[in-house]
């Protein structure tokens, strides 16, 4: 039984000049980047004989199929053979796909209706510290035609190399700074009790769990002005709980903020943390005597409070730095809460199987009604 892999090298540099130098990054890559990244921080990138692409020449927001599609006709008539991919997780994700032969369209690919064989190389560079994509086998897009998100996942779409610039984080929102940290704490959370996670995948979540929370309080305390001095710790422990979901998987956090993110096109990050907490309230009161007691004393022990309320100190210190909103603000309605749990029960069963309490629709639509 295999325990634990990680496939990409993981590289870290002080800027990114120095990264497009040991890269030698020039004729024959293609670059997927976001446009405000390119101009702070790779000005004249251009004059290396790459092929530059912003991720907004395909479309705007988080992917599509619809924007796969585009991104693989373009890419298809460069010939290029490396993809180097410097964004957050939807240009990662994105990138992910091009390192495929053939010609099949992205929903067929995602659907897994089409042969997958990897025959080019990927370099994954993080402006973010949430997706861990730049260490995962996972590619996630929304499917128009499902009207909801799918992940694919498998070995043939891991990144070759994954470079952390710490320096790259600067452009971040502070909604998106937040948000994508909460993301990584979620993927750390979610791995440590998945029922695939062991030792080697829980060491790794319980070094991001205490680096995200650590920073999250310096934040509260402090204030946005010392987020500066948490861009290396919050990039690596993103990177961490990567490697930790990679191995060990997510679970109904992200399985049930994907109908959210699908058709009111919430953001990644903050669709999860609309479900964190009550969740894994849920996960408590269902199986109590399981793993979720060892993640519960390891959280008590960072947050400084009993075990039994480690769910209500994350959703006070969370809410401290970006307020949680009810679904109905983002649009949605409730007749649709119904359809939500079933859309997730029917489109979600690789997420679901991997969380440590399989919902049922029943339960996952009582969740959806709490948070409504």
């Amino acid at each position: 039984m295999k325990l634990f892999q990680e496939k990409p090298e993981v590289h870290q540099y002080g800027g990114a000049q120095e990264f497009v130098e040991d890269f030698q990054i020039g004729e024959g890559d293609f670059v997927l980047a976001g446009k405000s990244v390119l101009e702070a921080h790779f000005a004249g990138l251009e004059k290396t004989g790459a092929v530059i692409r912003c991720k907004s020449r395909y479309g705007q927001g988080e992917p599509t199929d619809l924007m796969v599609d585009a991104l693989l006709a373009d890419f298809r008539k460069t010939g290029c053979g490396r993809i180097i991919a410097i964004g957050g997780g939807a240009v990662i994700d994105m990138a992910k796909i091009l390192v495929l032969d053939g010609d099949a369209p992205a929903a067929d690919i995602y659907q897994r209706r089409t042969e997958l064989n990897k025959v080019r190389s990927l370099v994954a560079v993080p402006t973010t510290c949430g997706a861990g994509s730049e260490v995962s086998s996972v590619s996630i897009a929304e499917v128009t035609e499902l009207h909801t998100k799918l992940g694919l996942a498998c070995d043939e779409i891991y990144p070759d190399h994954a470079v952390l610039i710490p320096e790259l984080l600067k452009e971040l929102p502070w909604h998106f700074f937040v948000t994508s940290a909460i993301d990584a704490l979620i993927h750390a959370i979610e791995s440590y009790v998945s029922p695939k996670s062991n030792l080697y995948t829980r060491m790794f979540a319980k070094q991001a769990m205490e680096m995200l929370l650590g920073g999250f309080r310096k934040l509260a305390g402090e204030g946005q002005g010392c987020r500066e001095s948490l861009y290396e710790e919050f990039l690596v422990a993103s990177n961490m709980a990567g490697i930790s979901f990679a191995n060990a998987g997510t679970g109904a956090v992200h399985a049930m903020s994907y109908p959210l993110s699908g058709v009111y096109h919430v953001t990644h990050g903050e669709a999860n943390y609309q479900f964190l907490t009550a969740v894994f309230q849920a996960y408590q009161e269902k199986a109590p005597n399981g793993g979720i007691g060892g993640l519960n004393e390891f959280l008590a022990g960072i947050l400084g409070c009993g075990p039994g309320h480690v769910y209500r100190e994350i959703e006070e210190l969370l809410g401290s730095l970006i307020q949680r909103k009810p679904l109905r603000e983002y649009g949605m309605k409730e007749e649709e809460v119904r359809a939500f749990a079933e859309s997730v029960e029917a489109t979600q069963q690789r997420l679901l199987n991997q969380s440590y309490v399989k919902f049922t629709a029943d339960e996952m639509e009582e969740i959806y009604r709490k948070l409504y």
